[in-house]
């Protein structure tokens, strides 16, 4: 069995039934999905959990591909508010929901091994090739952020798709130093940051979290903010999701998910939860 963890709220539940989709699209494997979720909608109206009948969606989605995959919304509201919401990351630039896998040791019956993506991620070949890493003696292994790497430092990663041992993590302490350091340091990035900080990190190659153009043999793609740069002196920021779908056709001249698409449009049609 693959376990997989996603972390997010209802407003892109869109992006998350494509990648879930593209998971079971790839795979033959029994998946475990768990979707971390949490209510702070009296904050940000946007703030609410994902549906009982999104999570039926989803579950409709992999056990189609495989009857035994199954995939679990947890709530972790409570946990949230107890560890984050007075800390100096709680309004950040980025939603509080990234910081949600910092409260994985938390969390009962959590296998000793799941990987973590982020909801803009589409994956392009078997997961079976991304759960086979050995991460054994690391907290978790990752992908060199493609800037990162040039700008903060050549080993800082991107932790928008990790391999995680959560054994490792519960005995290292790892998801509790960075649960400080976020309250404490107000910071850009701050669970990312946090993790590069204090995690044993074993790195892999682009091909298990591609941040620029898919290759051949890329297993993960993430649709997270790039860089493009015109001479002499110009440079453009752009941040395109899988389900902005004229852009990525236009923009990123990718067209492999437009089955999944096609799809998505039919299950609109079926299902009254998006």
């Amino acid at each position: 069995m693959i376990s997989i963890c996603f972390s997010g709220n209802r407003k892109v539940f869109e992006g998350l039934l494509m990648s879930v989709m593209s998971l079971a699209k790839y795979t033959e494997h029994q998946l475990k999905i768990y979707i971390l979720s949490m209510d702070l909608h009296e904050e940000n109206p946007n703030f609410l959990p994902f549906s009982d009948a999104q999570i039926s969606l989803l579950n409709d989605v992999v056990k189609k591909k495989n009857p035994n995959s199954e995939v679990v919304l947890c709530d972790v509201t409570d946990l949230y508010k107890t560890h984050f919401i007075h800390g100096k990351n709680h309004e950040n630039g980025y939603t509080p929901y990234a910081m949600l896998r910092l409260l994985l040791d938390l969390i009962p019956n959590m296998p000793d091994k799941m990987l973590y993506l982020d909801i803009d991620t589409m994956c392009c070949s078997d997961i079976k090739q991304y759960d086979d890493v050995d991460v054994e003696g690391y907290d978790f292994a990752a992908c060199k952020d493609y800037m990162g790497r040039f700008w903060i430092r050549p080993t800082y990663c991107n932790s928008g798709s990790l391999c995680m041992n959560l054994k490792q993590i519960k005995k290292d302490g790892l998801f509790e130093k960075c649960r400080d350091m976020v309250n404490r340091k107000r910071m850009i990035m701050p669970d990312q940051t946090a993790l590069n900080k204090y995690g044993k990190k074993k790195y892999l190659p682009f091909r298990f979290n591609e941040q620029r153009k898919i290759k051949s043999d890329t297993v993960i793609k993430h649709f997270c903010k790039g860089i493009v740069f015109f001479l002499p002196f110009g440079f453009h920021i752009y941040n395109i999701k899988q389900w902005q779908r004229e852009k990525v056709h236009k923009s990123l001249k990718i067209t492999m998910f437009d089955d999944i698409y096609a799809e998505v449009d039919k299950l609109k049609e079926e299902y009254n939860c998006f």
